[in-house]
Parts: structure tokens; C-alpha cells; sequence
């Protein structure tokens, strides 16, 4: 496992979908496309963007905290039939519990709780990304901004 920092998030034209791009120490990067959501939900705390209410992951991060839990890391950690697979550790009362996640979710909620984030090395093989264009990411951090989160509900 190596750890990673979160890039960016970028917009690929051919599929219009967003990619959460990580990168390691060695320059290494993993493009992993996400959901819109979720991006914007990145993007938000990358950007500390404070919402009127909370949104799924920050309420995920209050219930951690509430519980008196700490989010340890989490670890991308393969990719079967195109589905990369993520888990959240998490640490309470001296014990830890590894939880199922989507990248996607593991990585907002990183974000917020400033927990490390780690990749098997194995998923560094064969994975190229295209360096992100600061115009591609101010257009969509955009777009995002124009996504009203009510048409969602």
C-alpha cells in the first residue's frame, strides 16, 4: 500500500464523467471515475465549502465523531470487471473494524476527518492519467456549482 493525495477532480469528456485523480510520492497517478455527486462532495471539501445543512458525508463524519470513533484510513485496495473497491478502518474503544466503501465515498470522507488515504500498488500498474488542465477544472468546478442539490431530493 502506498499512501496517495488527492489530485483533483476532473472531467472526462469521452464518458462526461468525473475522475477523482490520485497521485502518490513518485508521481505515480490512479484516475478513478466517480459518480457527480460524489464529486461534487469532493470538491466541497477539497475546497472547504460549507453547505446551509449537511451533506451525506459530512454527516457520516459527525456521526464518527459523535460515537467517539476515528476514521483511521482508507485503502483503495483492487479492481475487479472495471469496480475498484475501497475500505474504510475505523477505530473505536481500542478495536478495529474495516468497513466496505466505494472509493468515491472513502475518499469524501478522507477528505474531511484529514485521514490518510492508501492504494495497493498493484493498481498503479498499466493506470495513466492525463495531467488535468486548470481550465478543464475551473470549468468543472462550474458546472458543479450549478448542480441544484434540491433536484436531487
Amino acid at each position: 500500500m502506498t499512501e496517495v493525495e488527492v489530485m483533483g477532480v476532473a472531467f472526462d469528456g469521452s464518458t462526461n464523467m468525473p475522475i477523482v485523480v490520485l497521485k502518490d510520492k513518485r508521481d505515480r497517478t490512479l484516475p478513478i471515475w466517480i459518480g457527480i455527486l460524489e464529486a461534487q462532495s469532493i470538491l466541497f471539501a477539497l475546497e472547504n465549502i460549507k453547505t446551509p445543512r449537511p451533506l451525506t458525508h459530512d454527516l457520516l463524519k459527525n456521526i464518527i465523531e459523535n460515537l467517539g470513533a476515528e476514521l483511521k484510513e482508507v485503502a483503495i485496495t483492487n479492481l475487479t470487471n472495471n469496480t475498484f473497491y475501497a475500505k474504510v478502518v475505523m477505530g473505536i474503544d481500542g478495536k478495529t473494524a474495516e468497513i466496505d466503501s466505494r472509493p468515491s465515498d472513502a475518499i469524501a470522507l478522507a477528505i474531511r476527518t484529514s485521514s490518510p488515504i492508501f492504494v495497493a500498488d498493484s493498481l498503479f500498474t498499466n493506470q495513466t492519467a492525463t495531467p488535468i488542465d486548470d481550465d478543464e477544472v475551473k470549468r468543472f468546478k462550474e458546472e458543479l456549482k450549478n448542480i441544484n442539490l434540491a433536484d436531487f431530493l
